[in-house]
This record gives structure tokens, C-alpha cells and sequence, in this order.
């Protein structure tokens, strides 16, 4: 199993010849992690992590989803049940279950991801399987209770210069405290995710309000509430928000119908329409906060959550049953565009789980919007292929600097390298192809390659 040092170059010679030199030049660099979702607690008590299942298998939306399609309940993974039911507590029974099915991920990015760290980290270049499950489990747990496995010592290993958690706008970021406090070198700053207090869909959104604004309900006394908790995480290192809506739709109304319209949802009194408009008229709001105090803004919309009735019902939300959609992005943005889409001091990084958009509204809108930026491929996207139909569609029409380099989107700590080491593999290969065909000079895509991996990342999260 041992890792091929020219995995996902081509395997034309020449042009492999060309992505290993660039990879040379750029496969070492520092980690920039601008948006991922690992646990800050993590780095500010930096605690061994508890045992190889609670690391590689119940944390990875990736592993439970493919196990869950094939018949594997997940309770047999160790994932706690809402009503206080009956779920596995022995974690050498849930990675047996993995071991058992790992035969599931052939050709996925999970694949590629989990044998990196393996090989990595623990030095195991023996394919998983029943029959060794018991071993590896022994030998990866016998080391994670070194002190080089904790998250910091990890944190260095993995040569990362810059991580982003990302934080509800209900979080006090005590965590973040404790890192700042600690006197540690390493960078890890919150994200300002107001999911909570912005989607009337989410359980709990009234009491979510009143926690938020202090009990003002008024829609003055809300948008104060939201700029005094980003200036809040900015003092703790946040360099960007997140917004994970249903659609892109935005609005841009006037004071007074943002108001009504406020005061509806704020009741529970909203339609369906009418939540959906407000979460449109709040994209535009956060977009007029960043001009105003230099927050990036992300916009990740397009996902159909919780789409297993079931699961939720048995484990909550974000449990491996969201599934893509089609998103409007050209009409649905038009009212936020109109309002800051010509200001180059703003940046909106668009995300999208809907690849059709590449090429007939995302790129075009980068293309031209000087306050526009295309985010990499997320989630089922975020695979060699995935990544290399980005570079294809987007880039005749973007370029490459209206992208903004490559973020791993995760909560599996072990895995961000290996994300990382795919996609500089996967833009190297891209590359190579551009230089054989003549397309582009090699101390040119020496450039790019750099950018791509490193450079545009710093740059467009103002890190």
C-alpha cells in the first residue's frame, strides 16, 4: 500500500516529468487552513486525542455516509442517538466495522486521504482490512498517547502557518481565549458563522435572538448585535465570515420593509417565503458589514440538508443526509452585486455544489466582479477530479487569480495534510499539461503553482 510518489500525475511522460519538478518546487509549503471546522478546544487544552475510532471515523462526515448507504447503522459507529438509545461505546467494534468495509472507498478521495495519514503519521503502508484491523488499531493508539501526536505538536508537524475554525455567532470563543492566553505560536483564528441567528429554519431561532440581541427584538438593536459580535471575533484573529444558506438568493430592501419583514420572522410568524427573503436581506447586510470592517465573506449555499428524515430524527442535523442542489447564482446575487459588486476592497468568496455553475455563472461572475472570488471544490467536489474540472471550466474564464487558492473544509484533523498534498498534486498536473502543450513557460507555472497552493490563500483571507 505503500503511497506512489507519482500519484495523480499524468501518466504521460513528459508532462509527469513537468508536475514533478513543479511539485518539487511547492509540495513542502507552509500550511494556510483558511476555513475548516476542527474543534478549537483542541489546540487551547491540547489533550491527546482519545483513540484512533473517535479520530478517523466519527468525526468524518466522508466515512459514515458511504457505511451508512451500505447498510451500516450508525450507532454501530459509536454516533450518539437523540433519544439516549443504544449506540456502540467500544471504539475497537467501530473501527473492526471500518476495517470491514474499507473495500467502500476504492477510487474516493477517502481513500486517499486516510492511507496518507496512515503512512504519514504512523508509518503503516499495509492496506486496512479484517484481518490487520486489530493491529493497526493497536499500533496508531499506542502512538497517539505520545506527545508528538497531540494537536499542537501535530500542528507543527504538518507545517501549518495559519488554521480557521469556524464559530457560531452564539460561541463566547472561550476557546480562543485560552489558545491567545497560552502564550502558543500557533495561528488559529474563529470564523464568524451567524447560521443561528440569520435562518429562521434553524430549531430553537427565536430563543437564538434573544440570547443574541439581549432581548431587543428590533431590527435596529439585531444589525448592532451583529456588528459588535464580529468586532468581537476580529479582536480574537477572525479574518472572514460564513454563510451556509439554502440558496444564494439575496435582497436589498429598504429600511423600513427589512424591519416588518424582521419583526415577522423574529415572531415565528414567517412563510416559508418570507424566511427566505429574510435570509436573502441578511446576505446583503453582511456584505455591507464587511465593506464597513474588512471581514472576507463566504457564501457556501446549495445544500439540501438533513434530506434523510430518519437520520435526523435519530441524530440531529449535519449527520452525512445533505445532498447538492441546483443553485442560482447570476440572478440570485444581482441585488447584493448591484449594491458592493464593484468594490475591489471587498472580497466575496462563492462556493458551490453545483458544478454546472463553473462555467456558465461562477466563473463569469469572478470574471468581472472585482469584489468576486472563486472558492475551491467543497465537499463532493473536493476530489482529484472534482478539482481538476474546476481548473478546467474555470480557469478559460477567471483565470487563476480570481480564485483563492485551496482550503480543506475539515473537521479531520489527520486529513488536512493529505487534502492539501492532493490538491498541489492535482494543480501540478493541471499545470505540467499547460506547459507541454505550450500554453504556458514553466518558471510561469513555478508562479502559479506557488499562488495556488500557498500565495492566494494569504492573500484573499487577509492572512
Amino acid at each position: 500500500m505503500a503511497l506512489d510518489p507519482d500519484r495523480l500525475f499524468p501518466p504521460d511522460p513528459a508532462t509527469r516529468g513537468v508536475a514533478r519538478r513543479l511539485y518539487g518546487e511547492i509540495g513542502s509549503l507552509p500550511i494556510v487552513s483558511p476555513h475548516g471546522h476542527t474543534d478549537p478546544r483542541w489546540y487551547a487544552q491540547d489533550a491527546p486525542f482519545p483513540d484512533p475510532a473517535t479520530l478517523f471515523v466519527k468525526p468524518d462526515h466522508y466515512v459514515f455516509r458511504m457505511l451508512y448507504s451500505q447498510g451500516v447503522r450508525l450507532e454501530r459507529l459509536g454516533i450518539p442517538r437523540r433519544d439516549g438509545g443504544p449506540v456502540e461505546t467500544d471504539p475497537r467494534a467501530v473501527w473492526r466495522v471500518f476495517a470491514e468495509h474499507w473495500h467502500l472507498f476504492r477510487g474516493t478521495p477517502t481513500r486517499l486521504w486516510f492511507e496518507h495519514a496512515l503512512e504519514e503519521l504512523f508509518g503503516v503502508t499495509e492496506r486496512l482490512g479484517p484481518a490487520n484491523a486489530e493491529r493497526i488499531y493497536d499500533l496508531v493508539a499506542e502512538q497517539l498517547a505520545e506527545p508528538e501526536f497531540r494537536p499542537r505538536a501535530l500542528y507543527q508537524r504538518f507545517g501549518i502557518e495559519a488554521i480557521a475554525t469556524t464559530d457560531s455567532a452564539l460561541d463566547d470563543l472561550a476557546a480562543h481565549d485560552d489558545i491567545l492566553a497560552s502564550g502558543w505560536n500557533g495561528r488559529v483564528v474563529p470564523t464568524y458563522r451567524p447560521d443561528a441567528v440569520v435562518d429562521p429554519d434553524v430549531p430553537g431561532f427565536r430563543d437564538n435572538l434573544l440570547a443574541f440581541t439581549g432581548g431587543d427584538l428590533a431590527w435596529d438593536a439585531y444589525l448592532a448585535a451583529h456588528r459588535a459580535k464580529r468586532a468581537f471575533f476580529k479582536a480574537r484573529g477572525a479574518t472572514a465570515t460564513d454563510h451556509g444558506h439554502p440558496s444564494a438568493a439575496t435582497a436589498d430592501l429598504d429600511r423600513a420593509d427589512a424591519a416588518r419583514l424582521f419583526d415577522r420572522v423574529a415572531s415565528d410568524e414567517a412563510s416559508a417565503a418570507e424566511r427566505e427573503l429574510f435570509r436573502a436581506q441578511m446576505l446583503t447586510e453582511m456584505a455591507l458589514m464587511s465593506q464597513a470592517d474588512g471581514l472576507v465573506m463566504q457564501i457556501h449555499p446549495g445544500s439540501r440538508r438533513n434530506h434523510n428524515p430518519e437520520i435526523f430524527g435519530l441524530f440531529g442535523r449535519d449527520m452525512g443526509a445533505d445532498i447538492p442542489g441546483p443553485t442560482d447564482y447570476v440572478a440570485a446575487l444581482k441585488p447584493l452585486l448591484d449594491r458592493v459588486g464593484n468594490d475591489p476592497d471587498l472580497t466575496i468568496i462563492l462556493f458551490t455544489l453545483d458544478e454546472t455553475t463553473y462555467g456558465r455563472e461562477l466563473a463569469p461572475l469572478a470574471g468581472h466582479y472585482p469584489a468576486v472570488r472563486l472558492g475551491p471544490p467543497w465537499w463532493f467536489f473536493d476530489s482529484p477530479e472534482g478539482m481538476m474540472r474546476f481548473r478546467e471550466i474555470a480557469t478559460e474564464t477567471a483565470g487563476f487569480y480570481n480564485t483563492v487558492g485551496f482550503n480543506d473544509d475539515t473537521r479531520a484533523y489527520l486529513s488536512i495534510p493529505a487534502r492539501h498534498d492532493v490538491a498541489r498534486r492535482v494543480d501540478c498536473a493541471y499545470l505540467a499539461r499547460l506547459v507541454v502543450e505550450g500554453r504556458l513557460d514553466e518558471d510561469e507555472a513555478v508562479e502559479v503553482a506557488h499562488d495556488l497552493a500557498y500565495g492566494l490563500a494569504k492573500k484573499a483571507y487577509r492572512l
